[in-house]
């Protein structure tokens, strides 16, 4: 059963619904540890699926480009004002479609093509949009790239201070795709105010954490904070360029004109539903537990000798190095989905493989959390990720078939939100 109903999707695209229906049993029975990945609140799924869909909004509220915007003015500044609430912000801006778009709009703000910006590498664990070559912002903006310490797997502080002061940018990210460390603001902070650059930074993964509390905020360190809206924040699929007062105008200018036409006023809604959600204190308590169960399972993993980059997790992140296990990490996330849990395959720092056929798994906790599960739980997902990995080795899906079973079974005890099974 859906809530909200689908039913007249039903009776008109039987096909379309069956889809849907199929997809969101998937995801009632796995266990999904994607770290960008969640589940949302049945209230966000309304706003999602409303009539505000219905409506175009080019500009910004009280500067439309359109008639017919009394209601969707209030919605947008209520947005605009949760996430200046939630974060402690001076400015927000929540029009933008998605992650990667809100990060060209730095760009736009701050750069000129051909200028010098400093970001994490990919094979690292930065982003796409951080200046690598098969981005966009790789091609127009001459990248400089930073990474982390083979021993250790954490951010080469010196390595990105070094790099700073040769090569002088003019805007330096932090944050990235597959960090599963507290970040160092301040320390950021302090580099980019020597050489004179715009901080950024991009906190896709982290911001459920933050605004819950569970992760030091960048805020008062970088000028510019670039979010996602899903992840561990827990709302729609959309995103936020948020800044000190000073850069208000330069963001805002960027999204529109400068890279897109009208919201998209559902998923603004839908937006303000979830910072609403990341108000309230047991959005806090949410937040701590996402972190108690990543700690939990990766030392749970460790136990199991799988090597994990940088030994361990601050966050809702776990990267995976199988190398010593004598699996890449393709065939193993593919047969862990057919296992019933559900991860992605990732690079791992100074990986000898290529991006496509990698050496490491990547996985978190945000969305096992929201179901309901706890700490108690982790060592039993490590013993079957275990399992898993060492049946991927043997071809044995006997034993992927019995624990996808089990996955089943467990997750059949924790509800899911916007879904459950037919009575």
């Amino acid at each position: 059963m859906h809530e909200p109903a689908i039913a007249r999707l039903r009776a008109q695209d039987p096909d379309i619904a069956g889809l849907v229906e199929a997809e969101a049993r998937r995801q009632f029975e796995k266990l999904r540890l994607i770290a960008s990945e969640n589940y949302v609140s049945p209230a966000v799924l309304e706003a999602t699926g409303s009539v505000l869909t219905n409506k175009y909004s080019e500009g910004y509220a009280g500067r439309r480009y359109y008639e017919g915007q009394q209601n969707i003015d209030p919605i947008e500044l209520l947005a605009v004002d949760r996430a200046k609430q939630v974060f402690g912000v001076e400015h927000a801006n929540v029009q933008s479609y998605s992650g990667s778009p809100a990060n060209l709009a730095v760009y736009l703000a701050f750069l000129e093509p051909g200028d010098t910006v400093m970001g994490m590498s990919l094979p690292m664990g930065g982003h796409l949009t951080h200046g690598w070559s098969v981005s966009a912002t790789g091609r127009w903006f001459r990248p400089v790239r930073y990474g982390v310490r083979e021993d250790t797997g954490r951010i080469d502080m010196d390595q990105v201070r070094d790099l700073a002061r040769a090569e002088r940018p003019k805007l330096i990210w932090c944050g990235g795709t597959a960090v599963p460390r507290t970040i160092d603001f301040p320390a950021f902070a302090e580099i980019a105010r020597e050489v004179g650059a715009v901080l950024a930074a991009d906190i896709a993964h982290i911001a459920g954490l933050i605004a819950g509390g569970a992760h030091p905020s960048p805020v008062g360190c970088a000028d510019v904070i670039t979010t996602t809206t899903h992840k561990t924040l827990r709302g729609p699929r959309g995103a936020m360029i948020m800044s000190t007062a000073e850069h208000a105008k330069a963001v805002d200018k960027a999204v529109f004109p400068g890279l897109q036409g009208g919201p998209h006023n559902h998923t603004t809604a839908a937006i303000a539903v979830a910072l609403g959600e990341a108000a309230r204190p047991e959005f806090a308590e949410y937040a701590r537990r996402v972190v108690a169960n990543a700690k939990a399972l990766a030392a749970a993993l460790a136990e199991r000798g799988f090597d994990l980059v940088s030994g361990g997790t601050d966050n809702h992140l776990i990267l995976i190095d199988l190398t010593g296990k004598g699996v890449p990490g393709k065939p193993a996330a593919q047969a862990l989905d057919r296992a019933g849990i559900e991860l992605n395959y990732n690079t791992v720092p100074f990986d000898p493989r290529t991006p496509f056929d990698p050496s490491g798994l990547r996985l978190g906790t945000a969305a096992i959390t929201t179901r309901g599960l706890t700490e108690e739980a982790m060592p039993q997902i490590a013993a079957w990720i275990d399992e898993v990995v060492q049946a991927t080795a043997k071809e044995d899906e006997a034993v992927l078939a019995r624990v996808a079973g089990e996955v089943r079974e467990l997750m059949a005890g924790y509800p899911m939100p916007g879904w459950a099974p037919a009575p």
